[in-house]
């Protein structure tokens, strides 16, 4: 029944959103739905102008409003979404780097959402999205996240355990340059 509930209000998110309601496109964001009810990490693999970004954005529409209309499944929630490009900085800047001089930490971009997320208290669902080829120099860092430690460790030793209310998606055209490890997690 839930299962019906969330394909129905896929179709009603996606009329929403002027898009083309395709029986095939709903079945692959509930796929997504499913895969993120049992894996912390999740890559949607894909050419550009594919569905990877609508997929997404799909399911966190209906979801928020299932979630908004009372319905008892908890999986439901509203979810928000922080989305960046991992290739468009640098690692200090997406990680964080300690200052030479003084030895003080800031936090990189990826770092500084993470950290937010895993600090708030509801319910509510963060959807981290790395929308952006894999390189192996930014997604190993990834690899203490995708395991079952679930927690991200920083170059200046802290380690945020991420919360179960949290996902890591990341938007792909290829897997061309990722390790075994980070396929296999």
């Amino acid at each position: 029944e839930n299962q019906s509930e969330l394909e129905t209000q896929i179709v009603h998110s996606l009329t929403a959103m002027n898009l083309q309601v395709l029986p095939a496109f709903v079945t692959k964001v509930t796929q997504l739905f499913d895969t993120f009810n049992v894996r912390f990490g999740v890559m949607i693999v894909g050419p550009a102008g594919g569905g990877k970004s609508t997929a997404y954005k799909a399911l966190a529409h209906a979801m928020t409003k299932l979630f908004r209309r009372g319905v008892a499944d908890k999986r439901f929630q509203e979810v928000k979404i922080k989305c960046l490009n991992p290739k468009s900085i640098s690692m200090d800047e997406l990680y964080g780097v300690e200052n030479a001089d003084d030895g003080a930490w800031t936090d990189g971009l990826a770092s500084k959402i993470i950290r937010k997320m895993a600090k708030e208290e509801s319910k509510r669902r963060h959807w981290c999205v790395f929308d952006g080829p894999v390189d192996a120099l930014w997604i190993e860092n990834k690899n203490t996240v995708l395991d079952d430690n679930c927690t991200l460790c920083l170059a200046n030793g802290e380690r945020i355990k991420l919360r179960p209310e949290m996902r890591m998606l990341f938007e792909v055209q290829d897997l061309a340059s990722a390790s075994p490890a980070t396929v296999s997690r």
